[in-house]
């Protein structure tokens, strides 16, 4: 039975309307969270459709359907293509992906992902995870979390930030989101404290479960799997995030340009369908954790 509370589906209708779906093709969602973008491919596939989700957070297991259609496997995207093989699946119609933390992820206090609670520093979006917050913020040498918190949340003071973990968790380890909030007390003016400690906690979040480096080996598998014609739609939240899919679609890359033929031609395997999507202002007052959502989709050549 699906929680109906688990997690409000960001641009439901305009990303899923972006994959342009057949009735009878194969199609999969990356992201499955509370199942809202799952199910709203599924009413729009016929009896011989087939969709696939993913979703490395076990909690998301609770959402699953019964419907012969549907599989979820309970494994990070990065592992996209190797999963789909074992299932015998080498070729989609299209590919859904929200980058975005679930709000199941942010309400469970236990799991670490707020500011608004008292929890153990965790942040791991499966707990097959080997590392945690409380690796990041009691081991990372200086020039290593002074790197993640100017790179991944955007702090011009990483650098004072750094440095006062560090005298800090010399004298003890900061086990909790509390503890860090109190080490952490004299950079969150009162005026800005949620604003600054949200910037600080994805930055540890976004290290934690290596999203950048998951995301890029995702989109690397998407020119493989998808049918000619077929679609990607993306929502992304961070800038990083939206610039490595943005340069993908255009270039095929992360960085520098594609190469050219003798004739000025480039191989690049994806074109993009529209112009960036954002959420209405309805949809933002309804889900402000849609503010920054960005959708990009496109189709392989």
């Amino acid at each position: 039975m699906m929680e109906t509370n688990y997690h409000n589906p960001v641009l439901l209708m305009e990303s899923v309307n972006g994959l342009d779906i057949k009735e009878d093709g194969v199609y999969v969602d990356v992201t499955f969270g509370g199942g809202g973008h799952s199910k709203e491919i599924l009413k729009r596939l016929g009896p011989n459709g087939r969709l696939y989700a993913f979703d490395q957070d076990e909690d998301a297991l609770d959402n699953k359907f019964e419907d012969e259609r549907f599989v979820l496997i309970t494994e990070n995207f990065r592992y996209l293509k190797q999963f789909l093989k074992f299932y015998g699946i080498r070729k989609v119609d299209g590919i859904l992906a929200d980058f975005g933390v679930s709000s199941h992820q942010f309400d469970k206090a236990e799991r670490g992902f707020s500011t608004r609670f008292d929890a153990d520093l965790d942040m791991r979006m499966s707990q097959k995870n080997t590392v945690s917050a409380y690796d990041v913020v009691n081991s990372y040498r200086y020039d290593d979390l002074r790197k993640v918190l100017f790179k991944y949340g955007d702090l011009r003071n990483a650098n004072a930030i750094a440095t006062k973990i560090i005298n800090s968790r010399e004298e003890a380890p900061i086990k909790t989101s509390t503890e860090l909030k109190e080490v952490l007390r004299q950079f969150l003016p009162k005026h800005k404290e949620h604003k600054i400690l949200a910037q600080i906690y994805q930055a540890i979040r976004i290290e934690v479960n290596e999203e950048i480096q998951a995301i890029k080996e995702f989109l690397e598998q998407v020119p493989d799997l998808l049918d000619q014609g077929g679609r990607l739609s993306v929502i992304s939240y961070h800038s990083l995030e939206d610039r490595l899919v943005k340069r993908f679609i255009r270039s095929g890359l992360f960085e520098g340009e594609p190469e050219k033929d003798i004739y000025g031609n480039t191989d690049v395997p994806l074109k993009k369908v529209g112009g960036l999507i954002v959420p209405s202002k309805a949809e933002i007052a309804l889900n402000n954790r849609a503010r920054s959502a960005k959708l990009r989709i496109a189709e392989r050549i």
